[in-house]
């Protein structure tokens, strides 16, 4: 890493439509351990979908990688989705220009429709530019934002003083001015955090947070993930694979038959509606619990006590940098997204030893379903 830059861009995870996730080298479809990014240092921000990648370059280029390919001047942020490509370029006056294209189109011809929409204060997009996601699909003002799905524009109230806004697969999280954090959207693997499995058709405020002020929000394909602004990080949804760092089944079974053990497993619901299932053989004989849905969000503690500054959430894998800046992950690993050098799922949080090792600080993540995008910082500079 060159002396004179502030940090550089590392990827891992699923790479099989040729998206740029380090260095590059070979025909990969995954890459199991961080490996820096060719242009890493020249990038801002980061928006990774399944098959490709936009980013955004400290110049305001936005350049595509994976299925889609193109780039675009001018911009000052860029979200991706499998069907929409959508870009924020500098307007008229101080004003913004929303644009969405296809991801095919490679940013050429005209796009599927384009939106005038008031910009933020002078500045402000520029300070945030280094080590942080961009705020769409949240549009300037916080009154409206982009859906992937039609209606492709939608408003929020006023009264809900959006800062943040994550889309999951099919529910949105949103973090409101004095820190509460609101949801909507299917609810059917308890990731809206209300206790039961119903879908909520507008932004309702999650009761059990109240009164705890949040600071981050991350959706992923069927959980959810905050961090609050005391660093405490609360988790609910779909623990599949051990996404929400919860014991689940799949994993203990992964891990009885490489011992060769069965296991015997009985289904119930926990008073807070959590849908629990036991296996046979504990510690002491008593039936170890496996949490499978958690419909109320749940305190997750870090190794060491560590606080939490950041979370992302991938389709079924989540990420989260400390105060200190370390990088735990955990949930699936197939393609190698957790960054430990392989492609085991682990249902408990564990620290990416390749950052410590490289004397490295991790100052932002972005999770794509499949993959993982990493900015660090050599140790001792900002």
């Amino acid at each position: 890493m060159a002396e004179e830059q502030p940090g550089a861009w590392f990827g891992f995870g699923f790479c099989g439509f040729g998206q740029a996730l380090g260095s590059g080298r070979g025909r990969r479809r995954q890459v199991h351990s961080p490996e820096p990014l060719g242009a890493g240092v020249d990038i801002c921000r980061v928006s990774a979908s399944w098959s490709y990648t936009a980013f955004l370059t400290r110049g305001g280029h936005v350049e595509l990688s994976g299925s889609a390919s193109g780039a675009a001047g001018d911009c000052r942020d860029a979200w991706a989705s499998e069907g929409l490509l959508v870009v924020l370029r500098a307007g008229p006056g101080s004003g913004a220009l929303l644009q969405a294209w296809a991801p095919g189109s490679a940013l050429h011809g005209e796009p599927l429709w384009a939106q005038d929409v008031v910009s933020e204060a002078e500045g402000e997009d520029e300070a945030g530019c280094e080590a942080q996601a961009g705020t769409l699909p949240l549009l300037p003002g916080a009154l409206t934002y982009v859906s992937p799905r039609p209606p492709f524009y939608r408003t929020l109230a006023p009264e809900l003083r959006a800062r943040r806004l994550e889309l999951g697969a099919e529910h949105a999280l949103l973090l409101g001015g004095a820190g509460q954090v609101f949801s909507w959207g299917g609810g059917r693997h308890g990731q809206l955090g209300h206790g039961t499995l119903e879908a909520e058709l507008e932004p309702r405020m999650l009761e059990a947070l109240q009164g705890l002020p949040m600071a981050e929000v991350a959706a992923g394909g069927w959980h959810s993930v905050c961090v609050s602004e005391t660093g405490d990080i609360y988790v609910w949804g779909w623990n599949e694979s051990g996404q929400l760092a919860l014991p689940t089944r799949s994993l203990a079974e992964d891990r009885k038959t490489a011992t060769g053990e069965v296991v015997v497993t009985a289904t119930g619901l926990k008073e807070d509606g959590a849908e629990v299932r036991r296996a046979a053989g504990g510690e002491e004989g008593a039936p170890a619990p496996f949490i499978a849905i958690q419909p109320f969000p749940a305190l997750l503690d870090l190794p060491r006590g560590s606080d939490a500054v950041q979370a992302s959430c991938g389709s079924r894998h989540t990420a989260v940098v400390t105060r200190t800046g370390e990088l735990y992950t955990w949930g699936w690993g197939k393609y190698g997204q957790l960054g430990h050098k392989d492609a085991a799922s682990l249902d408990r949080p564990c620290l990416v030893e390749y950052f410590v090792d490289k004397q490295l600080q991790v100052k932002a993540v972005t999770c794509g379903p499949w993959n993982t995008y990493v900015y660090a910082v050599e140790k001792g500079k900002r």
